[in-house]
C-alpha cells in the first residue's frame, strides 16, 4: 500500500505564468490519483523570501527552499489536480517528447494547495483523455462512467487516469465519450 501523500501548499503569492521544473524522472501524473484527498504530511513552499518553517524563495527565477534545494527536490510531492476547480498548476513541455514543467495557471494565493494536471497538448501527447462528460446518479449527483469496465468516479480526472492507466479493458483504445 502507498504511503500517505504529502501535499504541498504556497505560503506567499505565487504568480501566474511561473515554470516550475523541469520534473525529474518518468512522468505519470495522475497514476496513483483518487476521487478522495489523502490526509497526510504538508509542505510549505514561498514564491518570495518570507521567514516560515519550509521556505522557499525565489532566486535567479527559480523557486528554492529554505536549504537551497531546486524544485526537482520537491515538485514530485505535487499531487495531480481532481478537477479543474482545484487546479492550480499545468503540466507542459517545450516540445513533445521534451522535458516537462508545471506552469502556474494563475496567483495561487499563500495557504492554497499546489496541484497539476496536464495541459491539453501534453495531453494528446500521452494520449490522456482530454475531456469527460459525467452523468447523474440517482441522487442526482455528477458522476463520471468508464465506458470500459463501468466504474463510477467522482471526480474527471480520476476517469482519465484510470482509463490511461489502470483499465485493463481500455487494452490502450483512446477514451469513449458516452455519446459513441
Amino acid at each position: 500500500s502507498r504511503a500517505p501523500a504529502i501535499s504541498v501548499s504556497a505560503e506567499s503569492c505565487i504568480p501566474a505564468g511561473l515554470r516550475l521544473g523541469p520534473v525529474p524522472g518518468t512522468f505519470k501524473l495522475g497514476k496513483y490519483l483518487s476521487d478522495r484527498k489523502e490526509p497526510g504530511p504538508k509542505k510549505k513552499v514561498f514564491s518570495y523570501a518570507v521567514p516560515p518553517v519550509f521556505q522557499v524563495r525565489m532566486v535567479r527565477g527559480e523557486l528554492v527552499d529554505e536549504a537551497g534545494s531546486s524544485a526537482l527536490e520537491w515538485i514530485g510531492l505535487i499531487r495531480a489536480a481532481r478537477n479543474s476547480q482545484e487546479q492550480t498548476l499545468e503540466a507542459v513541455a517545450d516540445l513533445p517528447g521534451g522535458q516537462i514543467f508545471y506552469r502556474a495557471l494563475r496567483d495561487v494565493q499563500p495557504g492554497e494547495e499546489l496541484t497539476v494536471w496536464y495541459s491539453n497538448p501534453l495531453a494528446q501527447w500521452f494520449d490522456i483523455p482530454v475531456t469527460a462528460t459525467p452523468t447523474h446518479d440517482e441522487k442526482g449527483e455528477e458522476r463520471y462512467i468508464c465506458w470500459y469496465c463501468w466504474r463510477t468516479f467522482k471526480y474527471p480526472n480520476s476517469l482519465k487516469a484510470h482509463v490511461h492507466f489502470h483499465c485493463a479493458l481500455s487494452h490502450g483504445r483512446p477514451f469513449l465519450h458516452h455519446d459513441h
